[in-house]
């Protein structure tokens, strides 16, 4: 896909449905998501004595991922190899399901303190989206994401949240892989090929190019831009208020 300009050639209102990523679209919470896991990550390579965290260990290896998937791809960046330990591991336990869940303690620690505050820009154009007609969804590699949603006051908009404990039951591969989104289109009783994707993080937008929908809008939050259309973004904004 190639970059189209917004303004003149990209009609987004043509859509059926639009299929948004939660943390860094409408929701900040990539940044808690980015906090939380440098926490984790600073706190274990320190003990264990590898390689520091980086800041572009985010972007890198876990961005958009599902949690456990993210930790594997991150170990095995600094090539670590540990137990998976049981789904629901001690989050003191130094194995792949207990470092997941000791970053999930330290999301959900940062949220409780801090609230959650959606992006104005995203929260007009999802106004504008219902406003037309447009049916909607959140796709969200987060188990988190409904406590999210609800968090941030907008959970009575998205009829359908596919997060990754409904994606887990389901056995639905998460990003890269574009089968979360394709199941949302699925619940919304919409063709894929007239849903739009809306992510942030280059594995979201990865899967939004592996399937068949109309486009996939990419949303710069740090991700960089030439970074997201060589993902397969259709275009890239920096605020989804300039679709507007």
């Amino acid at each position: 896909m190639t970059e189209t300009t917004p303004s003149t050639n990209f009609d987004w209102t043509a859509a059926t449905a639009l299929l948004f990523d939660l943390d860094g679209v409408l929701t900040p919470t990539a940044q808690v998501h980015e906090q939380a896991w440098r926490q984790l990550f600073d706190g274990y390579l320190a003990e264990t004595g590898h390689a520091s965290y980086r800041d572009s260990d985010y972007f890198d290896f876990i961005d958009g991922k599902p949690r456990f998937d993210g930790v594997r791809d991150f170990l095995a960046s600094r090539n670590i190899t540990l137990p998976e330990g049981p789904l629901d591991d001690d989050p003191a336990h130094d194995t792949v399901h207990g470092l997941g869940n000791r970053k999930n303690g330290v999301f959900n620690s940062i949220i409780d303190a801090g609230g959650v505050a959606p992006y104005p820009g995203s929260v007009r154009f999802v106004e504008a989206a219902l406003a037309r007609g447009i049916k909607l969804a959140v796709v969200s590699s987060s188990r988190n994401a409904p406590a999210v949603l609800k968090a941030a006051g907008l959970d009575h908009h998205f009829p359908v949240v596919v997060d990754g404990e409904l994606a887990a039951r389901r056995g639905l591969p998460g990003k890269p892989n574009h089968d979360t989104f394709s199941y949302a289109a699925e619940l919304l009783g919409v063709p894929t090929r007239d849903c739009i994707v809306v992510e942030d993080a280059v594995s979201g937008v990865q899967a939004g190019s592996a399937g068949d929908f109309r486009a996939v809008i990419g949303v710069d939050r740090g991700a960089g831009r030439q970074v997201l259309l060589d993902a397969g973004a259709t275009l890239v904004v920096g605020d989804l208020a300039e679709l507007l």
